[in-house]
């Protein structure tokens, strides 16, 4: 993040998974767009690597034909025709590697690359795995033993990891120790594009630039948090990761605690990224670990969404018929700090649901009610601040306000703020702050060792649980709701429940 945009320095990327989803979905969109905006590097060099047996004009075109496909469909990732002449600019940048990601032989090939480009990017390369998890570390390890991660001292090598960065703390711990023989911490850039959304990068404005949060943001008026990450798609096409994966490993330690940190982190001393990410990590280390008792699982039944009729995660191909594996998981959240003392984080996040919802929710507490006897104050909603994510950005404020008449009736309004009625947005798939933020060396968006193994450590304890018992009551929520009854049930005993998917 910076207060103005920097000129990135010249440098190559070099994309392993260059044929990948992740790869036509988001990168190189992502790439597209910053050139749009004219915030790639001058003299930049894109060099995909994968096993497919093709040509650079093959890949180029395979690239820009999804890109066309993207542009034409109903989503904000570009617009809505193809500037072919920065299309044009950004494909001569672009070069294809065939190679097997374990052969020595496509990192001597990438090492030759990168030889011819030097004059041209200066020396700096950036490594973006966009490569199933199983090839993180043997890629680290071979990008050291070819000699493609050694800094000079002129020039830079950094390295982009997605997740998941492991399956639990023992792997995470295991695949930070083995990455970080070969890299400098600095040099290590763990992504996640939520930290992308321009909601999220606000949080931290919104709280600290405002006088009038800043000084309400704690225990003494906030009552609780909810944040709910829901989702309508199912498992599509992914049961082989899916099934190994489950709802709490793909989203919680990653996407949704990261939510939780921005929300609850104390400020900074500046927007330094040790400084940020320091802070973020005093809040991982502050969560108990969770029991049980803290958290329910549910699969997804066939069921309804937007008026049609979807299948049950056990008839999804690729799905075992007895899968344990959950597509829904929500939490009680207990940070032990000075700010948080007493003040639960309920957190969701399922597949299959009502709708897709995005959204962090701060109930306040109530003021005393004593001035309205004569009217109906159960009947009020609470005070809200709603940080809406996703699908659309902004804030809303719900609040209490008289009723036009001759009586004192109150009534719960809502105040709106959406980004796209004040601000010119860009066409953004959510990567593009982070793909920027790395060519300019800025890691306060992205996960540090220490970030991601006290995740980890805060969720093992359940995953150890739900591995020793397999649930009996799959699938126990249909398709096109808000997920099982075991989750409304978590709030009920803390005389709480979630606010409606919108």
């Amino acid at each position: 993040m910076t207060d103005s945009p920097k000129s990135p320095p010249n440098c190559a990327m070099v994309l392993f998974g260059a044929h990948g989803d992740l790869t036509k979905r988001l990168v190189v969109p992502a790439l597209y767009n910053l050139a749009c905006a004219g915030q790639l590097p001058k003299n930049f060099a894109l060099i995909g690597v994968d096993h497919n047996d093709c040509t650079a004009d093959q890949w180029r075109k395979e690239l820009h034909d999804f890109l066309e496909g993207l542009s034409k469909g109903k989503g904000e990732a570009t617009e809505k025709k193809i500037d072919e002449a920065v299309w044009k600019k950004l494909a001569d940048t672009m070069d294809y590697i065939v190679g097997d990601f374990t052969k020595d032989k496509t990192y001597n090939d990438i090492k030759d690359k990168l030889a011819t480009l030097e004059s041209k990017t200066d020396g700096n390369a950036l490594f973006y795995l966009a490569v199933a998890d199983r090839f993180f570390g043997p890629v680290v390890d071979a990008l050291g033993k070819a000699g493609l991660v050694t800094e000079d001292g002129k020039s830079w090598r950094r390295v982009v990891i997605e997740k998941p960065f492991g399956h639990d703390l023992e792997s995470a711990k295991a695949l930070n120790a083995r990455v970080l023989k070969q890299l400098k911490e600095e040099q290590v850039y763990r992504i996640d594009h939520f930290l992308g959304k321009e909601t999220v990068q606000n949080i931290m404005a919104l709280r600290f630039a405002n006088g009038l949060f800043e000084p309400i943001w704690n225990r003494d008026r906030i009552d609780h948090v909810q944040i709910t990450v829901s989702e309508t798609v199912g498992v599509e096409t992914r049961a082989g990761f899916y099934e190994v994966t489950g709802a709490l490993r793909d989203m919680v330690p990653n996407h949704v605690f990261q939510l939780v940190a921005m929300t609850a982190m104390e400020p900074p001393v500046s927007f330094d990224a040790d400084a940020v990410r320091a802070k973020k990590a005093e809040v991982f280390k502050a969560m108990h670990p969770l029991t049980p008792a803290d958290a329910v699982r549910g699969q997804y039944d066939a069921g309804e969404i937007d008026g049609k009729k979807v299948q049950a995660y056990r008839d999804e191909a690729g799905v075992k018929k007895d899968s344990a594996t959950e597509t829904f998981v929500a939490m009680r959240l207990t940070i032990d700090n000075w700010r948080w003392a007493g003040v639960p984080f309920y957190l969701r996040t399922g597949k299959r649901m009502s709708k897709r919802d995005t959204e962090i929710a701060i109930q306040f507490k109530n003021a005393p009610y004593t001035l309205f006897r004569e009217t109906p104050v159960n009947e009020l909603d609470c005070n809200w601040l709603i940080l809406q994510i996703q699908p659309d950005e902004g804030i809303k404020m719900r609040f209490n306000a008289k009723k036009p008449g001759t009586e004192m009736a109150l009534e719960s309004v809502t105040m709106n703020f959406n980004y796209a009625d004040w601000f010119k947005q860009a066409p953004a798939v959510g990567y593009e702050t982070l793909l920027y933020d790395v060519f300019i060396g800025d890691g306060t968006l992205f996960q540090r060792a220490d970030q991601v193994e006290a995740a980890w450590a805060v969720v093992d304890p359940i995953l150890k649980a739900w591995a020793a018992e397999k649930p009996k009551d799959f699938p126990n929520y249909a398709s096109g709701s808000a997920g099982p009854a075991a989750s409304d049930a978590l709030l009920k005993r803390d005389r709480r429940k979630w606010r409606a998917i919108h």
